[in-house]
C-alpha cells in the first residue's frame, strides 16, 4: 500500500513538474510576443529631389542640399514674399523643399473615377502611390493582399487641398478629403481588413504611426502593416502663419546644431515602410531590410509652454524605447534626430541624448548624431518616416552621410563635455561582431514624441546558406544557362516601358556595384 502511494506521487509530481514547464513555456512565448522584433520588410518613398529609395541615397551621400525656390504652380511668391516677419498676410522666406508632379495621377489604375480625382487630395494619391511601390519593392502582390489582416497607419496633418476642393463643393468634396480617410483609401483601395487609422500628432504622426503598428503586430491584431507619412505644400496660408510664428529659416534651411539655427526649412514628400513580426518574415522568406528592436512615445506634459520641448520627457522617452528593446544606451551608435535647426529645439535634444546615451559611454566610441532634414528639409508629418528610412539606407550601405549646413557648433551646447560627434563627410558604419544599432527621434508641436531603436538585418543562418548553396549548386549542375528570361507585364505600354526602364537602371547599378554584365535587355 505505501510502495503503491509513493508511486502514485511520484506520478502526480512528474505530472506537475510537465505542466509547470508547459506554463512556464506559455508564459516566456507570451513576453516574448510583446517584445519581438519587427522585420522591416519594404519601403518606398518621394522625397525632395529623390524619387525613389536609391536616388535618396544618393542624394544623402553625395550632400545634396535639396532647397528651393518656391516653385510658380504653387503659388506666386512674388505676391506674398516681405522680408518683415511682421508683415500681415506675407512670408519671409522665398524657399522650401518639394516634389514635382504632385499633379499626375492614374487614377484608373487605382479604379477612381476621373470626376472623383479632380476633388481627390493629391496627398492621398501620392500614398496610393508610394504604398505601391513600397509592396513591390518587399515582393509583396497587393492582390495576395485582398481581405488580409494587413494594417495601415499613416501620419497627416496638412490639409491644403480641403480648401481648393471644397469650391464648388459635390457628393466627392467629404469624401475625397481629410486626414481618416488617408489611411481608409489605402485598406480600401488594396480590400485589406487590418487597424487602419490615420494619425495627427503634429511633426511625429509618422513615427508615431510606426509605433502603434509595431504594438499592433505584436498584439496579433494584424500580420502585416503598412507605415508611413505624407506632407504636401499646396497653398500659402501655413507658411504666411508660421512666418507669423517666427518659426521658419529665412533661407529655407535647417542648420540643425549650427549657432546660425533660425528656424526650419519646410519639406514636403512620402515615406512607407512595410512591417512584419520577424518570426514571419523569417518563416516566409521575406528580404529583411532591417528590425524595429522596440519603441516609446509620450507626452512633454506641463513645460514652459505648449510647443515648447521638455529635455526630461525626451530623456523618459529614450529610457522607455531602450528597456522596451532590451538595449543598453551605450550599444546605439547613432541618432537620426528630430533637429529642426531652432535654437531652442537643438540644445534641449542633445543634452537630453548625452544624459542618456552619454551614460557610461566610451569617448573613444563617442556617439554619431546628425539630422536628415538638412538634406530635404523638415517634412513635419513625414519627419519621422523620412528619418527611419535614412537609417535603413545607412544600415544597408554601411555609411553615415553628412551632416549639411555646419559652420559653427551652436555654443549654447557644451560638446566639449559630452561624447557626441556630428558627421560633416560620409563615414562608414560597418558590420562586425556586434549588432548595429541607431535611434530615431520624433517630436510633434502638439507635444507628442516618439523614439524608435532600429538594429541592423540579422544573417542568415550559416545552415541556411549553405543549404541554399547546395541547392543553387545542384540545380546548375543539372541545367546550364547563359541567360535567364525576366518576364515583364504592365497595363499600358506606356507603364511596361516605364517599368522596363526601372529595372534597367537598376541591374546596370547593380552591375556597375557587383562588377558583373550578364545581361542584355531586348
Amino acid at each position: 500500500m505505501i510502495q503503491r502511494l509513493e508511486t502514485d506521487n511520484k506520478i502526480l509530481l512528474k505530472n506537475a513538474l510537465l505542466e509547470l514547464k508547459r506554463m512556464q513555456s506559455k508564459f516566456q512565448a507570451i513576453e516574448q510576443a510583446k517584445t519581438e522584433p519587427i522585420a522591416i520588410i519594404g519601403l518606398g518613398c518621394r522625397f525632395p529631389k529623390s524619387p525613389e529609395p536609391e536616388a535618396f541615397w544618393q542624394l544623402l551621400e553625395q550632400g545634396i542640399d535639396a532647397v528651393t525656390e518656391i516653385p510658380k504652380e504653387r503659388w506666386d511668391i512674388d505676391q506674398y514674399y516681405d522680408p518683415d516677419p511682421n508683415a500681415i498676410g506675407k512670408m519671409y522666406t522665398r524657399f522650401a523643399n518639394f516634389i514635382t508632379d504632385v499633379e499626375r495621377f492614374d487614377p484608373e489604375f487605382f479604379r477612381i473615377s476621373p470626376r472623383e480625382t479632380k476633388k481627390l487630395d493629391p496627398q492621398h494619391r501620392l500614398l496610393l502611390e508610394v504604398c505601391w511601390e513600397s509592396l513591390e519593392y518587399a515582393g509583396l502582390s497587393p492582390a495576395f493582399l485582398r481581405d488580409s489582416q494587413t494594417g495601415v497607419f499613416i501620419g497627416m496633418m496638412t490639409h491644403d487641398y480641403l480648401n481648393l476642393a471644397a469650391n464648388p463643393a459635390d457628393l466627392h468634396t467629404g469624401s475625397t478629403n481629410g486626414a481618416p480617410l488617408a489611411a481608409g483609401r489605402i485598406a480600401y483601395t488594396l480590400g485589406l481588413h487590418g487597424p487602419t487609422l490615420t494619425v495627427e500628432t503634429a511633426c511625429s504622426s509618422s513615427l508615431v504611426a510606426c509605433h502603434l503598428a509595431c504594438q499592433s503586430l505584436r498584439q496579433q491584431e494584424c500580420n502585416l502593416a503598412l507605415v508611413g507619412g505624407v506632407n504636401l505644400m499646396l497653398t500659402p496660408e501655413m507658411n504666411m502663419i508660421q512666418s507669423r510664428s517666427q518659426m521658419n529659416s529665412p533661407d529655407g534651411r535647417c542648420k540643425t546644431f549650427d549657432d546660425r539655427a533660425d528656424g526650419y526649412g519646410r519639406g514636403e514628400g512620402c515615406g512607407i515602410v512595410v512591417l512584419k513580426r520577424l518570426s514571419d518574415a523569417e518563416a516566409d522568406g521575406d528580404q529583411i531590410l532591417a528590425l524595429i528592436r522596440g519603441s516609446a512615445i509620450n507626452h512633454d506634459g506641463s513645460s514652459s509652454g505648449l510647443t515648447v520641448p521638455n529635455g526630461l520627457a525626451q530623456e523618459a522617452l529614450i529610457r522607455q524605447a531602450l528597456a522596451n528593446s532590451k538595449v543598453e544606451a551605450h550599444q546605439v551608435d547613432y541618432v537620426e534626430c528630430h533637429g529642426t535647426g531652432t535654437p531652442l529645439g537643438d540644445p534641449i535634444e542633445v543634452e537630453a541624448l548625452a544624459n542618456i546615451y552619454g551614460h557610461n559611454r566610451d569617448r573613444e566610441r563617442p556617439l554619431v548624431i546628425s539630422s536628415v532634414k538638412t538634406n530635404i528639409g523638415h517634412l513635419e508629418a513625414a519627419a519621422g518616416i523620412s528619418g527611419l528610412i535614412k537609417v535603413i539606407l545607412c544600415l544597408q550601405k554601411q555609411k553615415i552621410p553628412p551632416h549639411l549646413h555646419l559652420q559653427q557648433l551652436n555654443r549654447r551646447i557644451n560638446w566639449e563635455e559630452i561624447p557626441v560627434v556630428v558627421p560633416t563627410q560620409t563615414q562608414s558604419w560597418l558590420r562586425g561582431e556586434i549588432a548595429r544599432l541607431a535611434g530615431v527621434s520624433s517630436f510633434g508641436v502638439s507635444g507628442t514624441n516618439a523614439h524608435v531603436i532600429v538594429e541592423e538585418a540579422p544573417v542568415r543562418a550559416k545552415s541556411t546558406e549553405k543549404a541554399r548553396g547546395n541547392a543553387r549548386q545542384e540545380s546548375e549542375d543539372r541545367i546550364e544557362r547563359s541567360l535567364h528570361l525576366l518576364t515583364l507585364s504592365g497595363k499600358t505600354e506606356k507603364a511596361l516601358s516605364g517599368l522596363v526602364i526601372r529595372y534597367q537602371n537598376y541591374l546596370e547599378k547593380q552591375s556597375t556595384e557587383k562588377c558583373c554584365r550578364n545581361y542584355q535587355i531586348s
